[in-house]
């Protein structure tokens, strides 16, 4: 079944907090709510569970209009599986009593059945008799996803899911959960201000900014072909780099790339991986102040001319692991058009 949101607005006061929202969410697939905090990620789950009463638009499940101005279903009506923030989950009740919390209209045999079936897709059948208190972080999280699936929804909504976890766990737990969510072929709305996170977890990704929309699209569109300054920014560090446009071209420090912008003041910018590193006397002088090995790749800080009033301009590079470089090391640099965007000088 197919989540469909549209024209949705909703205000607290006089401050709007959605501004005309136009979503759909397939069967099986998975899309991320990303944007910073207040923009109305959340209140636009706790509209579609029901939790928030419809101010303008309509909400369907299915193709059934489960909400619109002036009439709502309720929230057990919508086949609607919430996991909060802090999971939710009842202290003095047995893993499997949660799960089963909101099953209560079953008959006890189909009931416990399903309880088992949610368990085991989230790996935890051997739980059933455990109390939170006795849980990981992350098994508490499995365990509320497992509450989320046991009554078969329609969709699923995940609020900030991982946001409690250490950040080794988190990891770990979000790769369970996916596979958990692409084997339930649910359609499924995830909020997270991570975009880590985000590009992670999501088939496509909604980024909201103020309310509204700013782009929509795989991971792969919005890391790459950012629709504005603030979509780059928000989905990865950028090099910003002073540049002016000629003639469809922006000419910066660091090299020359098509730009369908007027003439005039631009900027671009260049992500880490977006540099490549030359032997010195190729490309543009560049000198080394700091490489740092973080893992999988290492980040080095560079020093090359072109800032304002002839000062450097600092950049960092991230590069897979290799020679290791030192302060002071002189090279030469060129930048991945693929990895480059410009925008005008006042864009926001």
């Amino acid at each position: 079944m197919s989540l469909e949101l549209s024209g949705i607005r909703h205000a607290f006061g006089t401050r709007e907090v959605l501004r005309g929202i136009d979503l759909t969410v397939g069967a099986g697939e998975i899309l991320c709510l990303l944007g910073p905090s207040g923009d109305g990620k959340t209140t636009l789950l706790r509209l579609v569970a029901g939790l928030e009463a419809l101010q303008v638009g309509r909400i369907a499940i299915g193709g059934r209009v489960v909400a619109e101005a002036g009439r709502e279903e309720p929230p057990e009506a919508r086949r609607a599986g919430f996991v909060f923030q802090d999971y939710a989950l009842f202290p003095h009740l047995t893993v499997a009593r949660n799960v089963g919390f909101g099953l209560g209209a079953l008959p006890r045999a189909a009931r416990a059945a399903q309880v088992a079936e949610a368990l085991e897709r989230v790996g935890l059948g051997a739980f059933a008799e455990a109390y939170p208190h006795m849980l990981s972080g992350g098994q508490q999280q499995r365990v509320a996803l497992a509450r989320a699936l046991a009554p078969r929804p329609a969709v699923l909504l995940l609020d900030e899911a991982f946001a409690s976890l250490d950040a080794r766990l988190r990891e770990r737990v979000r790769d369970d959960t996916l596979h958990v969510l692409q084997s339930a072929g649910i359609a499924t709305l995830i909020v997270t201000h991570d975009a880590e996170e985000a590009m992670f977890m999501a088939d496509r990704i909604a980024l909201l900014r103020g309310g509204r929309v700013e782009q929509l699209g795989t991971p792969e569109e919005l890391y790459l072909r950012p629709a504005s300054r603030f979509v780059a920014t928000f989905l990865g560090e950028v090099n910003a780099l002073p540049a002016t446009v000629s003639g469809g071209v922006a000419r910066a420090a660091l090299g020359s790339v098509p730009a369908a912008l007027p003439d005039g003041p631009a900027e671009l910018l260049l992500r880490p991986e977006g540099l490549r590193l030359l032997p010195e006397g190729q490309g543009v002088a560049a000198v080394v102040e700091a490489s740092r090995l973080l893992g999988a790749s290492t980040m080095v800080h560079l020093a090359v001319p072109g800032g304002e009033g002839g000062a450097p301009l600092h950049l960092h590079a991230r590069l897979p692991p290799g020679p290791r470089l030192a302060r002071g090391d002189r090279l030469g640099l060129a930048l991945d058009p693929e990895r480059a965007f410009v925008f005008s000088a006042a864009s926001p």
